[in-house]
């Protein structure tokens, strides 16, 4: 975003006394029913793309923009054929305001609580929908106190690029109209490509080729892999980034496969004993074993490094955010005599809603946080949703580095409970459920703030708003956490696992019926494994009578074993970049039992990445992410890239704004593209992906040609990349 920001016509850039598009003297339409269900509605469609999307690459895209658009269209549709001419744009803002919630839910939950799987818990929707409703209404109430000095004193300063960009769409659709086709037709091509391609794998999802050579002696010497996942919501994301961030993602999925993987295996192929924390081989390896086993984990420093670099440097801001939050906490509320634009929730209802909500933390065994953590919760909640607020302002959502500020939380906590001696396997879980609340606040504080910039410009009552954007927070809560859930148990595979003379920490009285495919059907009881214990890593198993250990339960949610060896299916599993950043925090902190060599690694790329002036969370994230993802994400940048170098006419310059073609098209492709994937994995939870897949009734010539990556990237090419660079081109 440049200087300068985009404004409409009714949007002054720097007035000294605002004047909003609907002026405080003028009451319209605002708070319906009908506006808080579509707006909810609209929430949890984006809001099931955006946890899809986080699952599997640690990144979220702003709703806002899409739901207004879409809101814009559907009331624009029923006022006319009711014959309505009242402006319905304080309704449609209501309507993004409410839907909005569902991302930033979605992005604070799945950066923190999946965690809790990869250290051996379970995670069952409550406690998810829980942790999610606490902090997402304590980020709406904590905004409160903050609005009149972030977006009323501080206007001219606190540009809210995103908040900015969808003022001016609300303003261009109550005046011409905005049509929502673009994103319709987005979402319908990202919903079939995707249908046709993971649902009936008419051709590869995951293209692949890896490159070696024969030595002499015969043997084959590993060089590289380059992989690709061929997916529209991947693209999609590429798209919205552009080029520039596109292109440090894919360097850092480069640095992992030429030249950290080969790297490993060219050293350590002599050595005759597995090096920790493999319990294989290096020489029997294939790259996504040495990925897993090692560069996984410089990846997790490189990332944690580059988040607490990126914190640091937004150290100055946090100052002004603390004293601004606490200076101007004065005056919220407001009865008949304040002007209605000015109109917020009463500071009574703050503040005792602020001590309802620690004390859920406490009360609810579905969050399970001592008194002292709901004080900590608290306290850093009402730091981060401040800061990120204020960065938000700065900089825009997209950049704003609520993983880092999450890191910085647990990180904190972790250290805090090592000096009080809290180190037992409850206190991890205390820890990231603390973590969890403050993502979320700081996720929804942000979206808050962008949304009541955008009431501040068009003229919106902001305790109406206020209203709507709980709304949102509680239905996407407690959607949210059921879908997490269902997505976890879609992609859990049963792994053939003996550790002789190992046995677990916690054995369970649940039991789990496994139905090998062509053999006698059994039953296991359910344990768990907290801490690794010899070539046993922490982790769910499942036990005989006796308690030896016969499969390894690997979670769907940051698992590594896509290969289910009970039923002979292979399932995709979601990697949760973030949440393993955050399981590492707390796991190296309170056990100390982690690979630091690996992770100090990583955390010198990233220092090296900033003294080269890169940015390093971006290159640390490409690092950490396997290359098929970040292929496809730089794929889509790069289309932007050759959009915007052909666009020649002042109006197709317009188009690359936050409101073009490319971008609405991109949205849809992204929701389409993830809502199937969730349908995909319901195929999978249901055991009928086998039955519609290619492969079970075509012949071995047709399953030749889809087998073929080359096949893949031609059609991924024909029937994403080539549509996407047409509709990014047209004329608004």
């Amino acid at each position: 975003m440049a200087d300068k920001p985009r404004v409409g016509p009714h949007i002054p850039p720097m007035a000294t006394t605002h004047e909003p598009y609907i002026p405080a003297s003028k009451s319209l339409t605002e708070l319906t029913v009908g506006a808080i269900v579509l707006g909810c509605a609209l929430g949890l469609v984006f809001a099931a793309s955006s946890v899809y999307l986080a699952l599997k690459v640690g990144l979220t895209v702003s709703a806002s923009i899409p739901i207004a658009v879409l809101s814009i269209t559907i009331f624009r549709s029923i006022s006319r054929a009711m014959g309505n001419t009242e402006p319905q744009i304080l309704r449609n803002n209501l309507v993004q305001t409410t839907g909005s919630a569902g991302e930033s839910i979605a992005a604070g939950v799945v950066f923190t609580l999946p965690a809790l799987l990869l250290l051996g818990y379970a995670l069952p929707w409550a406690k998810v929908a829980a942790i999610a409703l606490v902090g997402g209404t304590l980020g709406v109430l904590l905004m409160i106190p903050l609005r009149r000095s972030l977006i009323v004193k501080e206007h001219n300063t606190l540009k809210y690029p995103e908040g900015t960009a969808c003022a001016e769409v609300l303003i261009v659709g109550e005046e011409r109209g905005v049509q929502a086709k673009t994103v319709f037709l987005g979402f319908g091509l990202g919903a079939l490509y995707k249908f046709m391609n993971a649902g009936v794998h008419l051709w590869q999802e995951v293209p692949a080729r890896i490159l070696a050579r024969t030595l002499p002696t015969g043997k084959t010497e590993l060089i590289g892999e380059i992989r690709a996942e061929v997916s529209p919501e991947l693209t999609g994301v590429g798209y919205i980034i552009g080029p520039k961030v596109g292109g440090y993602l894919f360097a850092g999925g480069v640095l992992s496969f030429f030249v950290l993987i080969p790297a490993i295996k060219l050293f350590g192929a002599q050595l005759t004993a597995p090096m920790f924390p493999a319990t294989m081989l290096i020489s029997d390896m294939t790259p996504m074993q040495v990925r897993g086993n090692y560069v996984f984990y410089i990846g997790a420093g490189a990332v944690t490094a580059a988040g607490l670099i990126s914190l640091a440097r937004a150290l100055p801001m946090i100052g002004q955010a603390m004293v601004a939050g606490f200076s101007d906490m004065r005056g919220v509320g407001g009865g008949a005599s304040v002007p209605r634009t000015e109109r917020e929730i009463p500071m009574i209802y703050v503040v005792g809603g602020v001590i309802a909500l620690g004390i859920a933390m406490v009360a609810l065994p579905q969050i399970g946080i001592n008194a002292a953590g709901a004080v900590l919760a608290i306290v850093f909640a009402f730091l981060f949703v401040s800061v990120s607020s204020r960065i938000c302002g700065q900089i825009g959502a997209s950049s704003n580095p609520i993983s880092g500020m999450t890191v910085a939380a647990v990180l904190m906590t972790s250290l805090i409970f090592l000096a009080v001696g809290w180190t037992g396997i409850e206190h991890r879980v205390l820890a990231l459920s603390i973590g969890g609340v403050v993502c979320v606040a700081a996720a929804v504080g942000a979206a808050t703030s962008q949304d009541l910039k955008t009431g501040f410009l068009v003229g919106a009552t902001p305790y109406r708003q206020q209203i709507g954007l709980l709304f949102g927070v509680t239905t996407s809560a407690l959607v949210i956490g059921g879908m997490i859930a269902f997505l976890n148990s879609a992609g859990t595979t049963y792994v053939a696992r003996q550790y002789p003379g190992i046995t677990a920490d916690a054995i369970s009285t649940e039991m789990v019926k496994l139905e090998p495919k062509g053999g006698t059907p059994t039953e296991l009881r359910m344990a768990q494994l907290f801490e690794r214990k010899g070539d046993a890593p922490a982790g769910r198993y499942l036990v005989d009578q006796a308690g030896a250990i016969k499969y390894l339960v690997d979670p769907g949610i940051g698992g590594r074993e896509p290969h289910d060896d009970v039923s002979g299916r292979t399932v995709e599993k979601l990697d949760s970049p973030k949440a393993q950043i955050m399981a590492l925090v707390v796991d190296g902190i309170l056990t100390q039992k982690l690979p630091w060599g690996l992770i100090l690694i990583g955390a010198s790329i990233a220092i090296v990445m900033e003294l080269l002036g890169l940015p390093s969370l971006a290159v640390a994230v490409g690092t950490y992410l396997p290359i098929s993802t970040s292929a496809t994400i730089f794929v889509g940048g790069m289309v932007r890239w050759l959009v915007e170098r052909k666009s020649s006419t002042p109006e197709q310059e317009n188009n690359q704004g936050d409101s073009g073609p490319g971008v609405l098209f991109s949205s849809g492709l992204i929701a389409g593209g993830a809502i199937l994937g969730v349908g995909v994995a319901a195929l999978q939870a249901l055991r009928w992906d086998d039955k519609i897949a290619v492969g079970h009734w075509a012949g071995p010539g047709v399953t030749a040609i889809t087998e073929n990556p080359m096949v893949a990237v031609a059609l991924y090419v024909l029937l994403l990349a080539v549509p996407l660079y047409r509709v990014a081109r047209r004329p608004q």
